[in-house]
């Protein structure tokens, strides 16, 4: 062995061992040129975006938690695959689901608001993520305003929509949570004077609960 080789590989040997990286999530791309990159194909895109973003975590060598990740850019990159293809809800099952499951509060209450805006421009197709976001807010973020609010475009929402009935009353859960019985008593009252509940079954549970509230609030009473 020449001497050269032998210095070059006691060298090699007195490196550091290489130390992984976490590679910084980029900015999304403005998604007319995602377009031209899905060569007609935007939904197809629309999907590979989506999976490179729940795989971005995972990098060689290192696992990032979400909460790592910058989510102004998560945000951008969840919308640039929603443009691609409106039809794919994956985006706001990840937003509900994956990235507000985070400890950081804000970061989650972005997530949640990321939702809410989406949600209006397709309520009829993304409803389901938004009653998640209602449930997030009101059970893990123990925040009722922000869950009054979400539960309240889901009230608000066109009829013909067909968003179910129990998902627009999640605003008279909340409600109860927070001890607003009058307000969820009007709101019930309201709605079944409206005539938008056509079905019995829907009009009896929607009467049941308002006995309920009666009750409570004759119970409070009492009490006071």
């Amino acid at each position: 062995m020449s001497t050269a080789l032998l210095a070059q590989l006691l060298w090699h040997a007195s490196l550091p061992e290489p130390q992984a990286r976490a590679r910084a999530l980029p900015e999304p791309p403005p998604v007319e040129y995602l377009r031209l990159l899905g060569l007609g194909e935007p939904a197809v895109l629309s999907r590979l975006v989506s999976l490179w973003l729940q795989a971005f975590d995972n990098q060689p060598g290192i696992s990032l938690p979400f909460v790592a990740l910058d989510y102004e850019r998560v945000v951008g990159w969840l919308r640039a695959s929603l443009r691609l293809d409106p039809r794919n809800t994956y985006p706001l099952l990840a937003a509900s689901h994956l990235y507000a499951d985070v400890v950081d509060v804000g970061r989650a209450r972005r997530m949640l608001h990321f939702v809410a805006r989406e949600f209006t421009l397709d309520p009829a197709r993304r409803w389901r993520w938004m009653a998640h976001a209602v449930l997030v807010a009101r059970h893990r973020l123990h925040d009722p305003a922000l869950a009054l609010s979400l539960a309240r475009q889901l009230t608000q929402a066109d009829t013909d929509t067909g968003i179910p009935g129990w998902a627009r009353q999640m605003q008279i859960f909340v409600l109860e949570d927070m001890g607003e019985y009058e307000a969820a008593r009007l709101l019930i009252g309201g709605t079944l004077d409206s005539g938008a509940i056509t079905s019995a079954q829907e009009q009896r549970f929607l009467r049941q609960r308002l006995e309920r509230l009666r009750k409570t609030r004759e119970s409070t009473s009492v009490e006071k």
